[in-house]
């Protein structure tokens, strides 16, 4: 009699939608007798609910995959650093020792960030502050100035007479900052040149974009694109370690004024009064 009640017990749970309790209450039998006689049946479909977490699981399985830690897993979805691992240990954390060394990089350079951040931003508050009292102290800078330090900049970046060559003067300055170019531009209009007569030639690496930068000196100092002479190219190097490189990279531009010689000698005089006036009485240095 037991077997066949147990045939039907199976049977039911097998076609049917019924329960557990159900089940009990049909045949009247303890839970212990009822689990023991549905021993090997699989549970329906319908009894089957859903884990809450599964989408946290799948979540946790993806970020590991991308190379995240336990811990930053935990952190991200909500979880126990403990459940997270059970639900990750299956997946290895670095797939090759290249990436191994990747990762264990990227994360130095978290903690480098982290630790030195807040002295970082001191810093660069007090560079503001200061950069903003000493750029607010200039002020107006007055005719004097501008020929003092037009005649220093050019000497340090402007060509010079040789000693084997000492009547070469020929007033050509080359910078790739445009505000040197445009104090250059000022001091030799103060002596008397016109920027609209000056000649302007870029030089720039073969590998930037040659007219994208001609045509931005020529905004920055006002004068048409079409006043530029033929660029001079330096040969690129695919191995180079430059850092100026990509679109900030405008090349230096190169200033000439024709008939220049009295010009110059005036550059040179006032260069020689600024060596006398610093205690150097050999003048100008070639």
């Amino acid at each position: 009699m037991n077997d066949e009640r147990r045939a039907e017990a199976r049977r039911l749970r097998a076609e049917t939608r019924m329960s557990l309790v159900q089940l009990r209450e049909q045949f009247g039998v303890s839970r212990a007798t009822m689990a023991a006689w549905l021993r090997g049946v699989p549970a329906p479909a319908w009894t089957q609910r859903p884990n809450a977490k599964d989408d946290l699981r799948a979540r946790a399985v993806e970020l590991r995959r991308e190379g995240h830690s336990v811990p930053e897993i935990a952190g991200r979805i909500g979880v126990a650093k403990s459940t997270a691992y059970q639900w990750v240990r299956h997946l290895p954390f670095d797939a090759t020792a290249e990436h191994a060394h990747a990762r264990r990089s990227a994360h130095s350079r978290r903690v480098a960030n982290a630790r030195w951040e807040p002295h970082r931003q001191i810093r660069d508050a007090e560079r503001d502050t200061t950069q903003a009292a000493e750029c607010a102290w200039v002020g107006a800078v007055a005719e004097r100035e501008t020929l003092l330090l037009g005649a220093a900049i050019y000497w340090c970046e402007g060509s010079k007479a040789k000693p084997w060559a000492p009547q070469r003067c020929r007033v050509t300055f080359i910078n790739s900052d445009p505000a040197l170019i445009l104090l250059f531009l000022r001091f030799v209009e103060q002596l008397g040149e016109d920027r609209q007569r000056l000649r302007y030639r870029l030089s720039i690496h073969e590998s930037a974009d040659v007219e994208a930068a001609a045509r931005w000196w020529a905004e920055v100092v006002g004068v048409a694109v079409d006043q530029f002479s033929r660029p001079t190219l330096k040969r690129h190097n695919p191995a180079t370690v430059r850092h100026n490189v990509g679109n900030p990279y405008r090349g230096c531009l190169i200033v000439g004024v024709p008939n220049s010689r009295r010009l110059y000698w005036r550059i040179e005089g006032l260069m020689s009064g600024i060596a006398v006036a610093t205690g150097w009485e050999g003048g100008a240095i070639m």
